[in-house]
């Protein structure tokens, strides 16, 4: 941390899926259903082809909404959560560190996976989900603000906009496409998978982590 963020307060952005999760949650289900074109509909969002909003709606699109209850239960019971995710929440809370959800995930299961965890409901963002119609429709509470054109359907920089840059040392924890933009935002990644090679290809600091206890380091570390 540099002299002149020590008068910063330390807020941290999280992702959901892959990230606090050990799995994507979003792939898991749609794979474990597997209806027909999933798999190209992903290759385009990874490669940037499509939006984060446009492929995730499509995805959801070709489950029907009679299937509700199977992918709700499927989509809760099969996450894990990383190792060390409580220890780092009660480390914010013993060093007065802001802690926010920042999830591309939807609703029906991030809510429920994150109950136990006593995180406030205001301080998590994800996407919502409407089983009223014939097909499954994912819905867009937190849209991209007019410094954003990326059409990311939950706006991570949108909100990390509301807190800033001489007021906070904003850090982000991610793994993904969905973490690109806020990287560049950010005073300090912390960063796994393709989030890392593309923090490497623009030069953006960053830590990588395989687990919480990770970043706890991290954030000792970059205390001074």
């Amino acid at each position: 941390m540099t002299a002149s963020n020590t008068t910063k307060k330390r807020i941290i952005f999280c992702d959901f899926d892959g990230t606090i999760t050990v799995n994507d949650n979003i792939v898991a289900i749609i794979r474990h259903f597997n209806p027909p074109g999933w798999e190209q509909i992903v290759e385009k969002i990874v490669s940037q082809q499509i939006s984060i909003q446009e492929g995730v709606g499509h995805m959801f699109r070709l489950l029907p909404s009679s299937m509700q209850q199977e992918v709700v239960d499927y989509g809760i019971s099969n996450a894990r959560i990383r190792e060390g995710f409580a220890d780092l929440l009660a480390y914010c809370k013993e060093q007065d560190i802001e802690f926010y959800v920042t999830s591309g995930g939807i609703d029906f299961f991030v809510y429920p996976i994150l109950a136990g965890f006593g995180i406030p409901e205001d301080h998590i963002y994800c996407n919502g989900s409407d089983f009223s119609g014939d097909a499954i429709e994912i819905t867009w509470p937190h849209p991209c603000d007019e410094h954003c054109q990326n059409d990311c359907g939950m706006c991570k920089t949108t909100i990390m906009r509301r807190f800033p840059a001489n007021e906070y040392e904003r850090i982000l924890i991610g793994d993904s496409v969905t973490d690109f933009e806020g990287a560049k935002l950010a005073d300090l990644v912390f960063s796994r998978s393709i989030l890392t090679d593309k923090c490497k290809e623009l030069g953006l600091p960053h830590r990588e982590f395989s687990d919480f206890h990770n970043v706890i380091s991290g954030l000792e570390q970059s205390k001074s």
